[in-house]
């Protein structure tokens, strides 16, 4: 029997919904339905092991496999059903688990694993009718549910290390003391004692795996910087909600833009920074500039409203990915960070960027 998290159940959740109500509707910043978008559900595919099935939205639903042979056709009633007993599964179930209730319909539907490949940042690719074009594209999306624990936007990894030279001596003793600062904000502490004890700085040394540092520098030659910048803030005072970040790295402006004439520089840079994650960037895998995700972002409401963000509502999409995101300590075991080294008589410390969407 299949089993998966509340995400990867959210995901088959998606698949049923959209054929089941044939609309993907567009949400505002806040994530609020905007009524007069939306586009028209015409096919899903879903990349199957035992080959692509495309299930077309067409009175009932007509399943289709690769050679464009009609297996089966399923009353769309069918699909509402199980969603809604799929929703609620979903609502009360905690960590990994199955769902017997709709196991019969998975098999019908020839629906064998729920989660897509992670080799991409794409969850489902659709067939829509474009309203303003006219024309059918077939768009992939990302889907992230609300429904549990919020999910991740950027996950943790040695490539998400960012190095810093601390600029000061410190002797051996005090090497050994920091590092055994183990409280529950640990890293902060370390910190404290590096600034407020010593007055040292951090300089940035290494802005995540090389890979890492140049992705970045594609979407922006001083975007390296801004990111150690927003590490170091979150690390040493505390600051964790990524708009709030905006709002110190405009405040200090490390990177000395002219700001006299209103120039938003540190917001549309951190805009550009998440979108590109959200579809498409990974941090050690070189970075195109092309979208995964060439549709947008599906996001699963709490209440099981599905909304997405594409190109028509794109302002929106990073208005909310700035005030719905976080960054986050990740385990420093795991990650080998926040503990202070010394190289040929040089002092360094790691701190890692993970970014969390807010509940």
């Amino acid at each position: 029997m299949i089993t998966g998290n509340k995400g990867e159940w959210s995901e088959v959740y998606t698949f049923f919904k959209l054929l089941a109500e044939g609309r993907l509707y567009a949400a505002d910043s806040d994530l609020n339905k905007i009524e007069e978008i939306f586009y028209p559900i015409i096919n899903i595919l879903r990349i199957q092991p035992e080959g692509d099935i495309r299930y077309i939205r067409e009175g009932n639903i007509r399943i289709l496999n690769e050679s464009n042979e009609e297996l089966l056709s399923v009353p769309i009633e069918d699909f509402i059903e199980n969603a809604e007993i799929l929703y609620r599964k979903i609502l009360e179930s905690r960590g990994s688990f199955s769902t017997p209730e709709i196991s019969e319909f998975l098999n019908t539907i020839k629906l064998s694993k729920l989660k897509a490949s992670n080799s991409d940042k794409r969850d489902i690719t659709v067939v829509v009718h474009d309203l303003n074009t006219g024309l059918n594209p077939e768009l992939g999306f990302s889907i992230k549910s609300r429904i549990g624990n919020p999910s991740t936007l950027l996950n943790a990894s040695s490539a998400t290390n960012f190095t810093y030279e601390i600029e000061g001596f410190i002797s051996d003793d005090e090497i050994d003391y920091i590092n055994n600062i183990s409280t529950r904000s640990k890293i902060r502490d370390r910190l404290k004692y590096i600034k407020e004890e010593k007055g040292y700085n951090l300089k940035l040394v290494e802005a995540g795996s090389e890979i890492f540092n140049l992705n970045m520098k594609l979407i922006d030659s001083n975007l390296p910087i801004i990111v150690s910048k927003i590490l170091d803030y979150y690390f040493s005072i505390g600051i964790n909600k990524t708009v709030d970040l905006v709002d110190k790295l405009t405040e200090e402006n490390p990177c000395n833009f002219n700001l006299n004439f209103g120039h938003s520089f540190y917001n549309y840079k951190i805009k550009a920074f998440l979108t590109d994650i959200a579809l498409g960037l990974q941090p050690s895998t070189m970075w195109s500039g092309l979208y995964d995700a060439t549709g947008g972002y599906i996001v699963v409401k709490e209440n099981g409203d599905i909304l997405c963000y594409h190109i028509y509502n794109w302002n929106e999409f990073q208005d909310y990915l700035l005030k719905n995101t976080k960054l986050e300590s990740a385990s420093s075991t795991r990650h080998d960070y926040g503990v202070v080294y010394k190289n040929n008589n040089k002092f360094f410390i790691k701190l890692n960027l993970q970014i969390r969407f807010t509940s």
